[in-house]
């Protein structure tokens, strides 16, 4: 899936090429060159062509950038075009509300680039590329995260099975029937005015200012209105609080109202943002995509004749730092199913222990056991603790890390500069170093995960279509006669992604698939 010398570069205007034209040059499977996948591919799919393969210019100019130190400046393709001329580059598009402005009048909506300036500024591209270190690595890294572009707009425009009578059903069992707009739904006001009658006067269970106080009242002072910090005090308010507070949030995340706007034709179809997280992980632009709640699971059901074929994969951060580490013992933990009893059988513990101590490695932690178990795990596999300790004390120094496939860190902030050279240096050093430590294993674990679904994007058999992706997970839409060969797409496509990014590595990345009518059935 990464570029070879063959590569043919087609760069394509939106609106500007006919499909027909698409359609005539996409068995050579190019690479089009589109300024920003989400707005170019959307109206090819909607028309039932879909493309092997593309170079998203708004994508890896953002990689670029950070790459050379420059992290957070536009990275548009008009920004870059302008870059490119010597002039100063426009601010990016701030998403729907600015699309909305120029709808309006607010804006005026600037020219499309023409597919001659596409082509020079994928030329640009592909020179920064060659200039980097590892250009081999960064070049996948490019093809990953345009390839995620076209898989993000595949699955918003597909859609994951979403049925409505199941969750209205559920939503009537949990909370009472639909409210009338501006209103609670019966079982959460009864919360509300059990919350009420505990503190012996009006309190708004929604307001954190009003909840904190009622509390102060009573006597008890709280830092936050956190569920895991309520638990902890003795009184009657405490109860319907955390009872009120776990339904309205699926009331908030995935009621009516949300399912109206979400959810058409019976299928849920979120807008993924493709890095959206700084380390490389997906987010999304509303919809909650990458936070189902589990309740929700029961709503996902395959249309009658299909299934669902869902797959994640096991422990998958720690799998990677033992890669990416080339440390031995780790590389053979990482060869069992159960990573984190593997660990417990060579620390002599139990595997709680271990995947805390593999854990704090990764994260920074030291509360607890974890210093001690720290200590095991600094003894029993020095490189894969050395790893992410040198990414640590970069984080600390100020400087920059990358991921394996060369995703750039951003800088330290210039408040970051103020308090680290202040009385309160030696914490904001620990803190940057925590998320530098994190930065490595995440950025490449996320990579592991693009590069694992462009790759089983290219094996699945028609018409199974990829529905739905969560950091690790992955489902797949397809008629129940391919269950069997679309589990195994899914593991082929893991053998090759680990072999692609990682060579002849001893290290194992299980993803084990499993077919079913509904996604709760898959847990």
């Amino acid at each position: 899936m990464t570029w070879h010398a063959g590569d043919v570069f087609v760069p394509y205007s939106s609106g500007a090429v006919p499909v027909e034209t698409v359609l005539a040059r996409e068995p050579d499977r190019p690479r089009w060159v589109w300024a920003d996948t989400r707005e170019s591919y959307p109206a090819l799919l909607r028309q039932g062509v879909r493309v092997a393969r593309c170079h998203d210019l708004a994508l890896t100019e953002g990689l670029l950038l950070a790459a050379e130190g420059r992290y957070g400046e536009p990275r548009s393709a008009r920004a870059a075009h302008a870059r490119l001329h010597g002039l100063p580059p426009p601010d990016d598009d701030q998403g729907p509300a600015a699309r909305q402005d120029t709808l309006f009048g607010l804006g005026e909506e600037p020219p499309e680039l023409s597919e001659a300036e596409l082509a020079a500024l994928a030329d640009d591209q592909l020179r920064r590329v060659r200039a980097r270190p590892e250009p081999g690595r960064f070049r996948l890294l490019v093809a990953a995260e345009s390839a995620g572009a076209l898989i993000a707009a595949e699955m918003a425009h597909e859609g994951m099975p979403w049925n409505r009578e199941i969750h209205d059903r559920l939503l009537t069992e949990a909370l009472g029937p639909r409210p009338v707009h501006g209103m609670r739904p019966a079982k959460l006001q009864a919360l509300a005015d059990e919350v009420t009658a505990a503190f012996g006067h009006p309190v708004n269970p929604d307001s954190v200012q009003q909840i904190v106080k009622a509390f102060k009242g009573a006597g008890i002072t709280l830092k936050s209105t956190r569920s895991r910090e309520l638990k902890e005090i003795d009184h009657p308010a405490v109860g319907p609080l955390l009872a009120y507070k776990e339904l309205a949030r699926l009331h908030s995340f995935h009621g009516w109202v949300w399912a109206d706007q979400w959810v058409q034709d019976g299928r849920f179809r979120p807008e993924y943002v493709v890095g959206g997280v700084v380390t490389g992980r997906w987010a999304t632009n509303g919809g909650g995509a990458l936070q189902i709640h589990r309740a929700m699971r029961k709503v996902v059901v395959a249309e009658p004749g299909w299934t669902l074929v869902v797959a994640d994969a096991a422990q998958l951060e720690p799998r990677v730092l033992a890669a990416m580490a080339g440390d031995v013992g780790l590389a053979r933990a990482a060869g069992e199913i159960d990573l984190y009893a593997a660990l417990a059988k060579s620390f002599g513990g139990e595997r709680d222990h271990a995947k805390i101590a593999m854990l704090s490695a990764m994260y920074g932690g030291t509360s607890g056991d974890a210093p001690k178990l720290l200590a095991v795990m600094r003894q029993r596999f020095p490189e894969a603790y050395r790893f992410v300790e040198d990414a640590a004390r970069a984080g600390e120094e100020g400087r920059v890390v990358r991921s394996w496939l060369g995703r750039t860190s951003p800088p330290p902030s210039a408040r970051w500069r103020e308090l680290v050279s202040g009385p309160e240096g030696s914490r904001a050093a620990r803190d940057r170093g925590r998320f530098t430590r994190n930065f490595v294993v995440q950025g490449t674990a996320a990579e592991w995960a693009l590069v694992m679904m462009a790759l089983l994007r290219g094996l699945l058999p028609e018409p199974a279509r990829l529905v739905f992706f969560q950091h690790d997970e992955v489902m797949v839409h397809c008629p129940l006669d391919q269950a069997a060969e679309v589990s195994e797409a899914v593991g082929q496509a893991a053998r090759e992604a680990t072999s692609l990014l990682f060579g002849d590595t001893p290290v194992r990345i299980p993803m084990e698939a499993v077919a079913v009518t509904c996604y709760a059935d898959a847990k």
